[in-house]
């Protein structure tokens, strides 16, 4: 199973222009899938960083407005999309000239992965 997850996630990668990166991780930031190109940054795939998804959603949410379902950040460099789909988090990391759109698109791509691989996550 996980290699013919890597596969499809490695064949969305190449067909976006400018994606980097794509990774699958619980809440905490724990890898549960990832594949990236050599133009991914160290920094962005780190635990730590990916880990901090779970306190902006918390944060996100004392607003008032609801579940953070997504936050798009973008660097001088790089763009992050980081998708809350409980209890995993999808996570992408692209150029700045990326079309974010695009990227936004694959939720729906990878939704049945996402399903799948949180069957087995909540198991554990």
């Amino acid at each position: 199973m996980a290699e013919e997850i890597k596969k499809i996630l490695q064949d969305i990668l190449t067909k976006v222009p400018d994606l980097h990166c794509i990774l699958i991780t619980d809440r905490d930031g724990v890898s549960v899938a990832k594949v990236c190109t050599e133009k991914a940054t160290e920094s962005g795939t780190r635990f730590g960083f990916i880990s901090t998804f779970g306190l902006a959603v918390d944060q996100g949410s004392k607003l008032g407005l609801g579940k953070t379902s997504t936050l798009i950040c973008y660097y001088s460099q790089y763009q992050v999309i980081q998708m809350n789909k409980s209890p995993l988090v999808l996570t992408f990391i692209a150029s700045k000239k990326c079309n974010t759109g695009l990227i936004m698109a694959l939720e729906n791509q990878l939704e049945p992965i996402i399903s799948e691989l949180s069957m087995v996550v909540a198991e554990t």
